[in-house]
């Protein structure tokens, strides 16, 4: 069991922040890595012998993700408070940080997982489709939908990450 404890220190961190990309609150966030960890936990021997905890524990929480979702009765963005952990860090990307959170609440839960696996993540589309269990072209049409929403909902973030053309 050390070396389950051993990638728990190692990645906890990671999940922690994909959990809050998912819920975009921090304790529910904080509930979703742990119950990811007790179910990682639970299998962790076969889980190791097939040598991609990393995987699992992603599947693990976007699924327990999507679980939750099904069960509210009302979307995630509408119940959570103000309180915004950023607000606490200084530095010139609070207020980006800001409108790239309330952005992403307002993207359907999907979509936000989509774009945290994709772009946070770094996966790709076919192990994007892996993780949610669903089509590489799903994959595809919830990211070109959810960047055309975060397009009308923060251009000024996204016009920031874009380059200017040189002439």
């Amino acid at each position: 069991m050390q070396d389950f404890e051993e990638w728990v220190q190692a990645r906890s961190r990671s999940l922690a922040r994909s959990a809050y990309l998912l819920t975009g609150d921090v304790h529910l966030a904080e509930d979703l890595v742990q119950d990811t960890l007790a179910r990682v936990a639970d299998h962790w021997s076969r889980v190791s012998r097939r040598g991609d905890p990393d995987a699992y524990a992603r599947r693990v929480m976007h699924h327990r993700a999507i679980d939750t979702w099904r069960r509210r009765s009302v979307r995630p963005a509408e119940v959570m408070g103000d309180s915004h952990p950023e607000l606490g860090q200084h530095g010139p990307d609070v207020e980006r940080r800001l409108v790239l959170r309330q952005a992403l609440l307002r993207l359907t839960p999907k979509q936000r997982a989509v774009l945290s696996l994709r772009f946070y993540d770094d996966l790709t589309e076919v192990q994007t489709a892996g993780v949610l269990g669903c089509s590489p072209n799903t994959v595809k049409s919830q990211t070109r939908q959810a960047l055309e929403r975060l397009r009308v909902l923060a251009p000024d973030l996204l016009s920031d990450l874009v380059e200017e053309p040189i002439r």
